[in-house]
């Protein structure tokens, strides 16, 4: 499907499970007809189990329910919850499971990374917050920051016939066409950008590319895992460097440590053009985001490091709306404001021989990533149904969803 403006939408940013968990089961408890949720991470925990529960009362009231996890992000789900999802009439099924080879997870490459719902084809929730209790602050020190929209109007008519695509593929079920339900809602113009490995490898980067290139006054990134390609870097310090405040909010207190380790590889190849680099210290970042002069803004799943704009499959909406706008950017500076630590660029202006030879090594490995990830292993992912699970079945299909 290609990716088209769609003018007349209703945008709102939702910071944090406790703005958008609520904002989704409130949407599903009022669903008549039908819900479509895709996402990488489903846990059994009190999120996990809110989620089951919503979504076990829609089938029963006959509400079509679809469900699509992912094999590597959500590989644990088990008998009894998935028993009763299938019980109730959900239909829920794994993106590509596998199974786990002395007790590792494997085939992390390729993973389907989106994080969507859709309701009655009327609403739709786009961003990086996985269902899972994580991404609320009483988790505690690893409590997740992050960002979804919500979003009302013709664009999620674009939104849902992607969804649906991706079930008629699957079985080749064909849901009732829902997509003119939804009339001009609000002032934003909106683009559902996907990203995969067949006809759209690039597209989410290419359209950051083009605001970063036509950017006037500022960029405002905040992005849990900062390891883009050559050109996307290119770009931020050509914008840096014709005046435009450049501004990045990366990871300061990381889930995983490579993360900040691989970014930091980059900080002065960005700061000598003038990027100014923060580094968010409260807890973990996982958002998505970005805002460019006073009307360009995105939130979606895919992160700006090799996994999402080469190789996982990966959804974004695009806005153009001043107000939206506004609010991403206050929140983000607020966070800048009260949670980050600016790096400042090393006094010393001597480029030595070990910064030489890894700058040298960085540069042309994102020069070339987006070529060799074609040669990485590739092959026809499996979108597995779920079912009920009996005394003859055999334990690894408990993973099954």
């Amino acid at each position: 499907m290609k990716a088209r403006w769609v003018e007349g939408n209703r945008v709102q940013l939702l910071e944090n499970g406790e703005q958008f968990f609520p904002a989704v089961f409130e949407s599903i408890r009022a669903a008549r007809s039908e819900v479509i949720i895709e996402t990488f991470i489903l846990f059994e925990d009190k999120v996990g189990w809110q989620l089951h529960g919503e979504l076990v009362n829609a089938a029963r009231r006959g509400v079509e329910v679809d469900v699509m996890v992912d094999g590597f992000g959500s590989p644990d789900l088990g008998r009894k919850f998935i028993d009763d999802l299938v019980a109730a009439g959900v239909r829920l099924r794994t993106f590509d499971p596998g199974r786990r080879i002395l007790g590792i997870r494997f085939g992390v490459l390729r993973r389907m990374h989106r994080k969507l719902v859709i309701v009655d084809g009327a609403t739709a929730f786009v961003g990086g917050i996985n269902f899972s209790a994580d991404h609320l602050a009483d988790f505690g020190p690893g409590a997740k920051q992050d960002y979804a929209a919500s979003v009302q109007g013709p664009i999620v008519g674009d939104i849902r016939r992607f969804a649906v695509n991706v079930i008629t593929r699957s079985d080749g079920r064909r849901p009732v066409d829902r997509s003119s339900a939804t009339g001009q809602q609000g002032p934003a113009a909106a683009l559902f950008v996907t990203r995969d490995n067949v006809e759209h490898h690039n597209d989410i980067e290419r359209h950051y590319r083009a605001a970063i290139r036509s950017a006037r006054k500022s960029i405002l990134i905040a992005n849990a895992y900062f390891f883009p390609g050559y050109l996307l870097l290119r770009e931020l310090r050509r914008a840096a460097r014709r005046g435009v405040e450049v501004r990045l909010v990366l990871q300061g207190e990381p889930d995983m440590p490579i993360v900040k380790t691989a970014a930091s590889l980059l900080y002065d190849h960005l700061q000598r053009d003038g990027v100014c680099i923060h580094e968010y210290c409260k807890r973990p970042l996982h958002g998505k985001v970005a805002v460019i002069d006073d009307e360009w803004s995105t939130v979606g799943s895919s992160n700006l490091d090799p996994l999402s704009l080469s190789l996982n499959l990966e959804a974004n909406l695009v806005i153009r709306d001043s107000v939206f706008a506004a609010q991403l950017r206050s929140r983000l500076d607020t966070l800048v404001e009260h949670d980050c630590k600016r790096v400042d660029r090393p006094a010393s202006s001597g480029f030595g021989l070990w910064e030489s030879l890894r700058s040298a090594v960085v540069f042309h490995f994102l020069r070339r990533f987006a070529r060799w990830a074609t040669l990485l292993p590739l092959h026809t992912p499996k979108l597995v149904p779920a079912r009920r699970i009996g005394a003859e079945d055999s334990a690894e299909n408990t993973h099954a969803g």
